[in-house]
């Protein structure tokens, strides 16, 4: 493809909006176009990009045995009522009335929809194992877009769904699709790893996400330095507690009330009380499916809230609102404890097990107590761990030292078990004639999130560094003073060359000047360039520069395609 005959409009400088990398490189080099937040526009080079994302996802799914299929974005509201998600997303749900005052959700996932495709068409155990994908555009209300296409309303995912018999043949469909992801992540040029996570609204039990570790990431992860133990922070096992001021041997001394005068944060208590925040517990109100739950953590460390909803195992879990505070302990925020709680189930993080003398609000305005103990000032038997690992913490699996690491998730796999098919129909005959619902999986990888995060893990001061598999093209042909019959005429010949050789090339044959075509050239990332100047078109000699390490080495121009072959492969 010749520049000339190519939308590939480049930009000197970073968009205004652009906070990471990939967003300002994605802009610069002419891969997408913002029409507004939440929504981008593909532009000819970010199109190839993301058609082979998507040719390598197609690759790797059908080799396991997946079939594509492609599912309406349009869906109906009754099977998203069915399960429950329909109110469990709320706003995250785009939604709007046709013409017939028919309402009509956008289709932000498609477990419903390949349920119910698969209630209707499947009804014996001969039919599976089955496992369904499709590469399709999805649509969130998100509350705030950010990070360019890394976080949008309207993007594309693959997501793959499996159905099978038992737990045996699902567990083989699994791995199947874990496999598959691994090798479609490593032909991506991705740094992966993969984590042990929460379900969430998914439903189902075990999952694990695909993380690529990046200061861009919105989320975290544990990963152990000795051993492969890696976890979302939002399930990681705290199996010590590090730093404890605890002592079973310390004397219980009497309760006592103190004033705060408008004193309510754990760091100003501290300061204030001269008490380190290890023996302060943080009396967190939450209202689970409209119950009242009262969390204690120690002061020095941060509630789980995925922990904590999925001990209490209820479908909404939110921080009570400041009136709910104010009739369930008779007092504003910053000042609950648990001592005198009336009404209100008290849960408490393992870290307060064996914590002695440690102080609490008083539930009371402007007041705190202090030498409080579990068993004499309140009673609660249920300790779970509830709280977030911190760095000081021990790999649960070896407990070696572990890393906190920011990370993008770019894919999620599900084992779903029989959520959606018990309650949507996707039912078989057994060969003993009993009717049994199907056991799902679910496998989603976000294809438009991909290419910022390679970006993310793969540039430097002057551009982005694609790899050979998903680069725009493979080979760049930088031709210097085109103006010139000899450079002209050379880089001609080389084009001709390559393209019926069966390369990718893009001809960069403007008459601009040659800092330009650099800066562009490796602002774009082309995996290898062909700079053809004056002075080696005379000798009929080219050279060839690799975009990731900047090596050149000068060849004839007819041994060209013979060398790229060998540097290619």
């Amino acid at each position: 493809m010749r520049w000339t005959n190519s939308l590939i409009p480049t930009l000197k400088e970073d968009p205004q909006d652009a906070e990471v990398v990939s967003h300002k490189l994605m802009i610069r080099a002419a891969l997408v176009r913002k029409l507004f937040s939440g929504a981008y526009s593909y532009l000819p080079l970010g199109l190839k990009v993301l058609q082979k994302v998507s040719n390598i996802i197609r690759l790797e799914m059908n080799s396991e045995g997946a079939q594509e299929v492609l599912l309406p974005a349009m869906h109906p509201p009754e099977l998203w009522k069915k399960t429950g998600r329909y109110e469990l997303l709320g706003a995250v749900l785009i939604k709007f009335k046709d013409r017939h005052n028919k309402e009509i959700v956008l289709g932000p996932t498609h477990e419903e929809i390949i349920t119910d495709l698969v209630a209707n068409n499947i009804k014996s155990y001969k039919d599976l194992p089955l496992i369904l994908y499709q590469i399709q555009t999805k649509f969130r209300d998100e509350p705030r877009p950010r990070f360019g296409v890394m976080r949008t309303s309207e993007f594309i995912m693959k997501d793959a769904y499996s159905f099978d018999r038992d737990v045996e043949s699902m567990e083989a469909s699994y791995k199947k699709m874990y496999d598959a992801y691994c090798r479609i992540f490593e032909r991506c040029g991705l740094p992966y790893i993969p984590v042990e996570a929460d379900p969430g609204m998914m439903g189902g039990s075990i999952s694990h996400e695909f993380m690529v570790p990046s200061e861009a990431g919105e989320d975290e992860i544990v990963v152990c330095q000795k051993c492969k133990y890696a976890a979302s922070v939002h399930i990681a096992a705290c199996k010590t507690t590090p730093n404890s001021k605890a002592s079973k041997s310390e004397k219980k001394l009497p309760i006592a009330e103190v004033e705060t005068p408008g004193i309510s944060t754990i760091e100003k208590i501290s300061e204030f009380l001269k008490v380190e925040p290890a023996k302060l517990v943080k009396t967190l109100i939450y209202k689970a499916d409209d119950k009242i739950v009262a969390l204690l953590v120690r002061g020095d460390f941060e509630a789980n809230e995925t922990k904590l909803k999925n001990y209490l195992k209820c479908n909404a879990l939110e921080l009570a609102d400041e009136k709910t505070i104010q009739e369930a302990t008779f007092a504003p925020v910053g000042f609950s404890g648990p001592a005198g709680l009336k009404n209100v189930r008290i849960v408490a993080d393992d870290s307060i097990k064996d914590l002695v003398n440690f102080v609490t609000g008083a539930n009371k305005k402007d007041a705190h107590l202090i030498n409080v103990n579990t068993g004499r000032d309140f009673e609660t038997k249920e300790f779970a761990d509830l709280r977030t690992v911190t760095k000081e913490d021990k790999c649960p699996a070896c407990g070696k030292a572990i890393d906190i690491k920011r990370a993008i998730e770019v894919g999620h796999t599900f084992k779903l078990g029989t959520k959606y098919s018990e309650v949507l129909g996707a039912k078989i005959l057994e060969q003993d004639g009993k009717t049994v619902p199907a056991i799902m999986g679910c496998y989603g990888i976000g294809v438009t999130r991909i290419i910022p995060t390679l970006i993310e893990t793969s540039n430097d001061k002057d551009g982005i560094i694609w790899p050979m598999s998903i680069a725009p093209y493979r080979i760049m042909i930088v031709a210097l003073n085109v103006a010139g019959k000899k450079v002209k005429d050379l880089s001609e010949e080389v084009y001709k060359d390559l393209t019926e050789a069966g390369y990718e090339v893009l001809f960069d044959d403007r008459d601009i000047s040659a800092g330009i075509k650099f800066k562009d050239a490796d602002l774009i990332g082309i995996p290898i360039q062909i700079i053809i100047g004056e002075k080696n078109a005379k000798k009929d000699v080219v050279e060839i520069k690799k975009r990731i390490d900047r090596s050149v080495v000068e060849v004839k121009s007819k041994d060209a395609v013979t060398h790229l072959k060998q540097l290619i492969k």
